[in-house]
C-alpha cells in the first residue's frame, strides 16, 4: 500500500506516543517525511516494517488489502469519513441535505464524489457489486409498530427507510450505522430492534450493537455513539469483526487545545461566539471544572429559576471545562442556554477551531458556511479518531472477506 500515514497513525499502529515518533526523527532512528505546505510528519508504510512483530494482529487491521470501496450517507462535514479514509478506504459516493456541509467536503476533498440534496432522490442500484461498505448516521425519526408485517416498507417517509434502501439497492459486504445512544432504549429497545429485523431481512448478519465512548480511541470528550455493524450473511461464518479495543489513556482538552500528543501546536485563534453580559458575568464566577452549583447561592436561583429545584444533577449547566479533563459532548451551539461548556481562563465558548479540535479535526480541515453553520457541523460529526479506530476493525473485517473472494 503506497499510502503515506502521519505520526497520529504510526502512533496507534506501533502503540507508541508522538512524542517518542517525534524523538526517534531527531535521533534518525525513525525518520519522518515532512509535508512541504504545513511541516507535518509523514512515513512510509515501509518503514514500520521492523518495527512490527510478525504476528501483531493491528498490522491486518492497519493496511487494507486494496482501497475499499465506500458509499457514505447524511456525511455530514466529515468526521466519519475522514476516519475510514485515513485507514484506505476510498469513498465513491457522500450524501448530504445540508448544502454548508457537502460544500466542506467539496472544499477539502475535490476528488470526493460529493452529492448534496435528498438522499431519496439517488439511485444505489448503479453501485451493487461496485461498493465494499455502507456507512452513514441517519437521524432517528419514530415509526409505528402496530402491525409490523412489511419490514423495510412499514419504515417509508424515514431517513432510516432511505439507509435501509441504499443497502438493500447496493448490497455492500459490511455496513456500520451509526446513531444517538438513545436509539438504545427508544420505546422499550422496539425502535432498535425494527431496524435490526429490517437488515436482517436483507440479509446482513448483525453484530450486538454498541455505545463507544469517544474519551476511549484518542478523543478528549465524553461523546458517546451508538454504532451498528451489519456483514453480508454469506460471509459471517467465516469472518469476525472486533470492536476496536478502549485505550487506557484518557486524553483532556490540555491535549487538544496544547501543543503535544494529539497535534504539533497550540490552537490557532478563530472566530467564535460570546456569550451576552448577563450570562458572562455569571460564568465568571464558575471555577475551572465548576458548575453552577459552585455559584453564591442566590445566583444560582436566579440563573437555574424552577430548575433549581428539580432532580437531578444538570452538571453540563454553567459548566467550565477545565484544562485536565476532557470536554463534555459539544452541541451544535456552544453558548446554547443551559449546556455551557466554558473555556478554561477565558470567559467565552470555545472558538471553532477549538471545536473542530475537540472532534479530532486535522488544523487544515475548512468548514464551509457561516459561523453559526461551522458550528453546526463540528457538533454533529463523528469524532475523526474515533472514527478512525473503527475504520481498522471495518478494514480488518474487508480483508477477511477479500482473502474468501480470492479463493
Amino acid at each position: 500500500m503506497s499510502k503515506l500515514l502521519s505520526i497520529i497513525e504510526v502512533s496507534n499502529i506501533l502503540s507508541i506516543s508522538t512524542k517518542t515518533l517525534r524523538r526517534w526523527d531527531r535521533d534518525g532512528k525513525l525518520i519522518a517525511q515532512r509535508n512541504p505546505q504545513n511541516n507535518y510528519r509523514y512515513y512510509h508504510p515501509t518503514q514500520l516494517e521492523s518495527y512490527i512483530v510478525p504476528d501483531q494482529k493491528v498490522i491486518d487491521n492497519a493496511f487494507a488489502r486494496r482501497a475499499y470501496k465506500s458509499i457514505e450517507l447524511f456525511a455530514g462535514a466529515g468526521g466519519l469519513a475522514l476516519g475510514l479514509e485515513r485507514a484506505g478506504i476510498a469513498h465513491i459516493l457522500l450524501n448530504d441535505f445540508d448544502k454548508h456541509a457537502t460544500d466542506t467536503l467539496k472544499t477539502n476533498r475535490p476528488k470526493w464524489n460529493v452529492v448534496h440534496g435528498d438522499v431519496a432522490s439517488i439511485d444505489f442500484k448503479p453501485y451493487r457489486g461496485e461498493v465494499d461498505l455502507l456507512t452513514g448516521g441517519f437521524p432517528c425519526q419514530a415509526f409505528s409498530y402496530a402491525g409490523m408485517k412489511r419490514g423495510l416498507e412499514d419504515t417509508r417517509g424515514t431517513l432510516f427507510y432511505e439507509f435501509a434502501r441504499g443497502l438493500k439497492e447496493s448490497q455492500p459486504k459490511v455496513f456500520l450505522a451509526e446513531n444517538v445512544k438513545g436509539l438504545r432504549s427508544h420505546d422499550g429497545g422496539r425502535t432498535l430492534q425494527t431496524m435490526i429485523d429490517v437488515f436482517k431481512s436483507m440479509g446482513y448478519h448483525i453484530l450486538e450493537p454498541q455505545v463507544l465512548k469517544a474519551i476511549h480511541y484518542r478523543v478528549p470528550q465524553k461523546r458517546e455513539r451508538l454504532f451498528i455493524v451489519g456483514i453480508k450473511k454469506e460471509y459471517s461464518d467465516r469472518v469476525s469483526f472486533a470492536w476496536p479495543k478502549a485505550e487506557k489513556r484518557v486524553y483532556t482538552l490540555k491535549d487538544a487545545l496544547k501543543k503535544g500528543e494529539l497535534y504539533d501546536s497550540d490552537v490557532a485563534i478563530s472566530q467564535g461566539q460570546q456569550y451576552p453580559d448577563k450570562k458572562r458575568k455569571v460564568l465568571e464566577l464558575v471555577p475551572p471544572g465548576g458548575y453552577w452549583r459552585d455559584l453564591p447561592l442566590d445566583i444560582q436561583k436566579e440563573y437555574m429559576m424552577k430548575s433549581f429545584y428539580l432532580g437531578g444533577g444538570k452538571t453540563g449547566i454553567a459548566r467550565r471545562i477545565s484544562w485536565d479533563e476532557p470536554s463534555l459532548t459539544l452541541t451544535c451551539s456552544p453558548a446554547q442556554k443551559q449546556t455551557e461548556r466554558c473555556h478554561p481562563d477565558e470567559t467565552r465558548p470555545f472558538q471553532v477551531r477549538e471545536y473542530a479540535r475537540v472532534q479530532t479535526f486535522p488544523d487544515d480541515w475548512i468548514f464551509s458556511g457561516s459561523m453559526t453553520q461551522q458550528y453546526k457541523q463540528i457538533g454533529n460529526a463523528v469524532p475523526v479518531n474515533l472514527s478512525y479506530a473503527l475504520a481498522l476493525s471495518l478494514v480488518d473485517t474487508l480483508n477477511q472477506i477479500e482473502v474468501l473472494d480470492d479463493k
